[in-house]
């Protein structure tokens, strides 16, 4: 408790941060002059918010007076507490949706838009790794439901990541040996592949290195079972949490992805309360790895989510088609 209290009596430098992407799924990034805090590194564009100003108005003013740009609409992205050695900064990121103008560097900077895929954590500050984490990541997370058969599997993969679903869980409940999912899986990778979609395997770590896919999924009972990452960097590790200890733990593991739930009441646990946008939000304020809300969320909860300080939303029937 004592350090939490330390925290929030910390000084934060509040910096409003623009996250800008073109057509060709690349984003805009300034090197920072080599005099200044964390000189010589590409960042996202952005300043400081001055008394008396919104975050969306410093965004504004900030591209106005580096890139002249006008801002005209952005959104809520994400935002970052971060504590360097020298000085604390809480990064309130915008996504920018609609400008006008020609980027320039108009303070000196050299500036370049950045395929979002080929961004490198190494050149950008350690408080823009969440960023760049949460760029790479789509606002969907599909969990893959209820099925009747091997072909009635298929076709419904196929029908789901072909409707542009980018990233999907594997969870396979009613499989009844490791072999059966073993086949479901290599069935999914190779669905997945064609779509260029990320596969996570809900299993054992053991399962997993048999199969090779993009990441391991952990549920919330599997969670205290590691002391250390149960997967390479080179994967992605996906956790389901319910409560701060969770999240506390799966960051420890270097969780590159977070499922909260339950957000609202689902039909599979009817009568059970969801925890609600408002705990949602004070859960996830702290946390660098993106987080997903989950329980009984659809398409339409995505704005609420974003605004709570989600990356998206993830869920079974609102993306498994004919499920």
């Amino acid at each position: 408790m004592q350090s939490t209290d330390h925290k929030a009596l910390k000084q934060y430098v509040h910096v409003a941060v623009a996250v800008i992407v073109n057509q060709h799924h690349e984003v805009l990034i300034a090197l920072r002059p080599e005099h200044l805090h964390q000189g010589g590194l590409w960042e996202f564009p952005g300043g400081k918010v001055e008394n008396q100003e919104t975050v969306f108005e410093a965004l504004v003013r900030e591209s106005k007076e580096e890139l002249a740009i006008q801002i005209e609409q952005a959104e809520p992205f994400l935002k970052i507490q971060h504590d360097y050695s020298d000085k604390s900064v809480l990064l309130d990121v915008w996504k920018v949706l609609v400008f006008s103008g020609l980027p320039g560097g108009m303070e000196g900077q050299a500036i370049r838009w950045h395929p979002i895929n080929k961004l490198n954590p190494s050149d950008f500050p350690e408080a823009n790794m969440s960023i760049i984490r949460a760029l790479q990541l789509p606002d969907h997370y599909m969990i893959t439901g209820k099925f009747e058969n091997d072909e009635d599997f298929r076709d419904k993969m196929i029908a789901s990541v072909s409707a542009g679903q980018k990233i999907v869980q594997l969870r396979c409940k009613t499989v009844r040996s490791d072999a059966e999912y073993i086949a479901l899986a290599k069935t999914a990778k190779s669905i997945c592949h064609q779509f260029n979609c990320v596969l996570l395997l809900n299993t054992s770590v053991n399962i997993f290195h048999k199969i090779d896919a993009d990441g391991l999924h952990l549920n919330s009972q599997a969670l205290f079972e590691y002391n250390q990452r149960p997967v390479g960097t080179d994967k992605i590790l996906s956790v389901s949490c319910h409560s701060e200890a969770e999240m506390l733990q799966a960051e420890q593991l270097g969780a590159d992805i977070i499922l909260l739930s339950p957000v609202k009441e689902t039909s599979s646990h009817p009568g059970v309360p969801g925890i609600g946008w408002d705990k949602f939000h004070d859960m996830v304020d702290n946390i660098k790895s993106p987080v997903y809300a989950l329980g009984g969320m659809g398409k339409n909860d995505l704005l609420h989510a974003k605004q709570a300080g989600a990356q998206g939303v993830a869920a079974i029937s609102a993306f498994w088609l004919n499920e």
